[in-house]
């Protein structure tokens, strides 16, 4: 049953409430024909539910209702579901917090529930009360937050801890023995609402997010968080959260491009409303939660006149638990001159990197990369004493050593693979990519006018595209070369393996002839409805969004192989989704969530986002969740997952 209205629907759906009075015909919703909930506002000056909106309007288009129609919905007298154990009649605002506190009925259900997951005996048990009929077992939502935040934990916990087709379900993985991982029981999701403050209110957040419900990740998943930005110094958003709401508006179901709308939106303050995944439930993991109660979470930001400058801190590896602590701070230093870091506090995050699975070699890099604030999280527990360490540490003060990315070779995938990893060019709900050749006569001493992003020397291994044609130059005046064009060659010359370098360098070189002959693509929206490329606002730099680089064929992704290993009693620790599906054809397989504590979050090269093209070499495409997921299984301690990784739109 749902938590907030206490009856049973589809977790898509508006909540139902049994009214005491008949309600006025101009506050209902003539698409579900019931009183509104979560009244939005159209441009035609119509007003309809959110739920039932969504699948009609951009939401770009629509405003909330004013509180004056919000608060006499909220206030119409609703009768407690519960009849027979409650004659209670309340406001349709109050039914929430009756069922959770008050009403002995909702108290005898979840009773009832809980008895049936986890039988004492077998003994004869009490018949099933009326308001359980026909309900399955759902998993506990957590409480206190509002009803599209129960409903969305409802949704994660039941993606991560049943074999729901499309997911790698880490929580039940069987030793070679059948039994069940022990203390391992289910996947714990918590809901949080965090509040971003700007100073700038067009400062950009700085994290990059992936997903939508154009996409099979469904969800709105951050896939990074840039050091040195907003999210990183409050700390408490990390990659793999999902965004559920963004100021009041539910944003679980709205497309990839009506999200990074929501999420520019211009404001001095930011409410978000987050799930984040916390990892297996199991008794160290209550052992933590217990002790955590008696600790402290502290945020601590100390600022470098330039990069160079050292913190003076001393970080090591302690013997008997994860992460990463302070061992000590060197007097006279800048840490030691703040006062606000302390010996033993145990770092949780460095510029919003998450760090409680980190090593100090890691901490140290990301503390000499950054230009000027580094933003600390740290977890302060008084009395405890440092044990030794497993490894020498790391301090500030060392020079940043180069970091291999772990020998993960990197490779493109071949024009004559394509029977194996062939998409059509085209995914399926989001963009095409059309090419085209534009030949143009130049004066030889008239430049291009462009200039351009990407690179295979750049993290994602990017094909070169246009960031912008300015309006002086040859392309500009021709019109057929656009921001966002991916160029692929110029008089014959291939640009697609360049870097970045080797590209400007061709650019300029073939800039120089009194003729030119660009062969490019131009990615395009299938959705006209959807907002165009051009969805940067002031203040953001330009880059295309995630779902514009799926619309590229195969040839131009550059592949990169991540290595696994795992202990006999591990689960990898992600889930995926996508897939061949009879009424959708072939999808890809994308990570949909990387569980804290496993071995795909501690070798921290796979992100949620990451296309799956293959497993130990065999092509994924054109295969159902049915079969890559026994064959992800069994992979019992190696597994070689081919990805193509690329960026998360930036908000």
């Amino acid at each position: 049953l749902c938590c907030e209205c206490g009856q049973f629907h589809l977790l898509l759906d508006n909540h139902l409430y049994n009214f005491q009075d008949e309600v006025d015909d101009e506050l209902i919703c003539h698409i579900c024909l019931q009183p509104l909930l979560q009244p939005m506002d159209t441009p035609c000056g119509h007003t309809y539910c959110f739920k039932c909106l969504e699948k009609k309007l951009s939401f770009q288009q629509c405003h909330k209702s004013s509180l004056l129609v919000r608060n006499l919905l909220d206030k119409l007298i609703v009768f407690c579901p519960f009849k027979a154990e409650c004659q209670q009649t309340m406001q349709r605002c109050e039914l929430e917090a009756h069922l959770q506190n008050r009403c002995p009925g909702f108290k005898k259900y979840k009773s009832e529930l809980q008895r049936k997951k986890n039988p004492i005996s077998k003994g004869k048990e009490d018949p099933p009360i009326k308001a359980e009929t026909n309900t399955p077992k759902d998993p506990e939502v957590p409480s206190g937050g509002s009803s599209l935040v129960a409903e969305s934990s409802a949704a994660a916990v039941v993606s991560l801890g049943t074999a729901e087709p499309g997911l790698v379900n880490p929580a039940f993985e069987e030793t070679e023995e059948g039994e069940n991982l022990p203390q391992r029981t289910s996947l714990v999701a918590e809901t949080t609402t965090i509040e971003i403050h700007r100073e700038d209110p067009e400062e950009e957040l700085g994290m990059r997010i992936v997903g939508g419900k154009d996409t099979p990740l469904g969800n709105i998943v951050v896939q990074e968080v840039l050091r040195d930005s907003v999210i990183a110094a409050d700390g408490r958003i990390a990659p793999g959260d999902h965004i559920l709401e963004v100021n009041g508006v539910n944003i679980s179901s709205v497309t990839h491009c009506q999200a990074v709308s929501f999420l520019r939106h211009p404001g001095p303050v930011l409410h978000l409303m987050v799930l984040q995944e916390k990892g297996f439930s199991n008794k160290t993991a209550q052992q933590d939660s217990t002790s955590a109660t008696n600790r402290e979470v502290i945020h601590v930001t100390l600022i470098k006149r330039d990069r160079s400058e050292p913190l003076g801190i001393k970080l090591i590896r302690k013997t008997d638990e994860a992460g990463i602590f302070i061992l000590d701070l060197l007097e006279g230093g800048l840490a030691a001159k703040n006062g606000k870091l302390s010996r033993n506090d145990r770092v949780l995050s460095i510029n919003g990197q998450d760090l409680r699975q980190g090593t100090p070699e890691a901490a140290a890099q990301i503390i000499q990369t950054t230009e000027s604030r580094v933003n600390f999280v740290v977890l302060r527990q008084p009395g405890v004493q440092l044990s030794d360490p497993v490894e020498d540490g790391s301090t500030s003060n060392n020079s940043s050593s180069s970091s291999s990315n772990g020998g993960s070779p990197v490779h493109h995938r071949r024009r004559l693979d394509q029977n194996h990893y062939r998409r059509k060019s085209t995914y399926q709900k989001g963009y095409v990519s059309h090419e085209k050749t534009v030949a143009i006569k130049k004066e030889p001493k008239e430049s291009l006018g462009i200039t351009i992003g990407g690179g295979r020397d750049n993290k994602n291994k990017l094909p070169i595209y246009v960031t912008s044609v300015q309006p002086i130059g040859c392309l500009f005046r021709d019109g057929r070369i656009k921001r966002g064009d991916v160029l692929l060659s110029i008089n014959g010359i291939d640009l697609t393996h360049l870097n970045y370098y080797e590209a400007v360098s061709a650019l300029k070189s073939n800039a120089a002839s009194h003729s030119v002959v660009l062969k490019a693509l131009e990615i395009l929206s299938l959705n006209s409805t959807e907002p165009s490329l051009d969805i940067k606002e002031q203040g953001f730099s330009w880059s295309p969004l995630w779902i514009t680089w799926l619309g590229l064929p195969s040839y131009l992704h550059c592949c990169q192989d991540i290595v696994l290993s795992k202990g006999n009693l591990e689960s990898w620790g992600f889930s995926i989704v996508g897939g061949f599906e009879e009424s959708k054809g072939n999808q890809p397989f994308f990570i949909k969530t990387i569980v804290p504590g496993t071995p795909a979050f501690r070798d921290r090269k796979l992100k949620c986002g990451d296309e799956i093209v293959a497993v130990n070499g065999v092509p994924a495409i054109g295969m159902s969740n049915s079969e890559l997921i026994p064959m992800l299984k069994e992979q019992r301690n190696r597994v070689t997952l081919t990805v193509v990784s690329w960026p998360g739109s930036l908000v």
